[in-house]
């Protein structure tokens, strides 16, 4: 070999060793985030589910990239940009909520998806059963049976007087009315009635409101979903216009000025959901990975709700509760 073909041939090792080093590294994972909350929003569920991965050995900018699909307040949003989700080819979606999730899943979209809805999966289509889902999506799901049950005792101990308490539900959330029957048993063994008001729509909550006062109800048991979620500030305000205390299963429902909530911590759910992308990155099938429920609840109390409508909250409630919002 002469010296100028030693000398390019020199040349050339640091990018052949530079290519067979990049062949080496896999590509970042690549997870699209959907949700229907606007842009801009500092999802405490996007955080808890970048904390899970940061965990599991994930960095973005480095082995991981999250790029945030918002739905703007609606789930068409999403359906509209379903085909630019796809195009950026994601390794895997994680659907924030049963409204993120329905357009994803009504697209037929094949890409391997991790969810937090509050449907039953099974009921809902989502999932051929909890323990063997099949087909391309599984996560977590906060939809418990048992703690209908207690958010009615809850509400007996906190408001020892109550005889008759109104149900707001949407009808059109799958599992619905097993949540009613449970909520019907658990008033059956505390000697309480209930009435069953469905609401879809705004109109409707309004109805149910008006109906509620006239009969002079006297608290309310939202059970927890997207659409109760989505009014919570209004029931809140009619609650504290009319003396009505209302409870629910999510945090946030307290934090906009209802009386109280138990239930699952949605961001240790969404701080789960790491260890599902982590796996499936890994090699695992969706269908494969067993539906999840959750394994923390809280009791949130709102002092200051409680304060404004006359209310003394048992001081063995507020020694369980995990938070007291003054």
């Amino acid at each position: 070999m002469g010296r100028r073909s030693f000398c390019r041939a020199l040349a050339l090792i640091p990018l052949a060793v530079a290519s067979y080093a990049q062949a080496q590294t896999p590509r970042p994972l690549h997870v699209a985030w959907v949700s229907v909350e606007r842009a801009g929003s500092k999802s405490p569920y996007l955080e808890a589910f970048r904390d899970g991965m940061r965990e599991l050995g994930y960095t973005e900018g480095n082995n991981l990239v999250i790029d945030v699909w918002w739905g703007e307040g609606t789930e068409t949003r999403i359906s509209q940009q379903i085909d630019a989700l796809v195009h950026s080819q994601p390794d895997v979606i994680v659907a924030q909520g049963g409204l993120a999730l329905h357009p994803v899943m009504v697209a037929g979209v094949k890409i391997p998806i991790v969810f937090g809805v509050s449907v039953d999966p099974v009921e809902a289509g989502i999932a051929q059963s909890f323990g063997h889902p099949g087909g391309n999506a599984t996560g977590m799901t906060f939809f418990a049976l048992d703690l209908v049950g207690k958010r009615i005792q809850i509400m007996k101990e906190a408001l020892p007087s109550i005889k008759r308490i109104a149900l707001l539900a949407d009808p059109q959330h799958p599992g619905q009315h097993k949540e009613l029957s449970a909520a019907q048993l658990a008033a059956d063994s505390l000697g309480l009635q209930v009435h069953y008001f469905p609401v879809h729509s705004e109109t409707e909550l309004e109805t149910a409101l008006g109906d509620i006062a006239r009969e002079h109800y006297d608290a309310i048991l939202a059970f927890a979903d997207g659409f109760t979620q989505s009014y919570a500030g209004r029931i809140a305000a009619f609650s504290l216009q009319q003396r009505i205390p209302a409870i629910d299963g999510w945090s946030p429902f307290a934090r906009q000025g209802n009386l109280m909530i138990y239930g699952p911590v949605l961001e240790d759910c969404y701080h789960r959901l790491a260890v599902y992308v982590d796996k499936i990155r890994k090699g695992a099938r969706p269908g494969d990975l067993p539906i999840e429920l959750p394994t923390k609840v809280e009791l949130v109390i709102n002092l200051k709700t409680a304060k404004a409508m006359g209310i003394t909250i048992p001081p063995s409630l507020l020694l369980r509760a995990n938070e007291l919002i003054q």
